[in-house]
């Protein structure tokens, strides 16, 4: 029959309570493993996206698995919310729209339809933020989905020889 932690001697008692803080030590540095590792892979994967060469890699690693039209959207948006002039942004909005967003377009990227139902509503009387949510969106994709497959891949080995 047990008869508690009072029959144990103190000396195990003391012992089992380093265990314990042992442990928790332990399991706090394996949960925080995991955030380091995705902080480092979103660095280099902003790194990825600010290099030419890397983009080149990656936009040919995508056309490989047919996905091509996700860093396309990407650069088409980085390029529309450097527009300066108000009046190129209806044009450029409504080419990216017609070419990514709309059900259907030639590329048309994945979005879930309330990011497409925003984006139209936008694309009317445009702004340089029309596209943030779904270029938000379409990174993530890219950094969780295609980025760690990158990685692996005989593109990224090539990447980095040619660098």
């Amino acid at each position: 029959m047990c008869k508690g932690l009072s029959a144990l001697p103190s000396t195990c008692l003391e012992r089992a309570k380093e265990m314990k803080v042992k442990l928790a030590h332990l399991a706090d540095k394996q949960d925080r493993a995991p955030r380091h590792k995705e902080e480092s892979l979103l660095q280099n994967f902003e790194k990825l996206l600010s290099s030419k060469h890397g983009v080149q890699a990656f936009r040919s690693f995508l056309r490989s698995e047919f996905s091509e039209e996700n860093i396309e959207f990407w650069l088409a948006c980085q390029d529309y919310r450097g527009t300066k002039s108000p009046g190129k942004l209806v044009p450029k909005a409504k080419r990216i729209y017609s070419q990514f967003v709309a059900v259907q377009a030639p590329q048309e990227v994945n979005l879930d339809s309330e990011t497409r139902e925003a984006v139209t509503v936008c694309v009317s009387e445009p702004t340089p933020a029309s596209f943030s949510a779904a270029q938000q969106r379409i990174y993530t994709l890219m950094e969780k989905d295609s980025f760690p497959r990158f990685l692996k891949s005989s593109y990224c080995l090539e990447a980095l020889r040619s660098l």
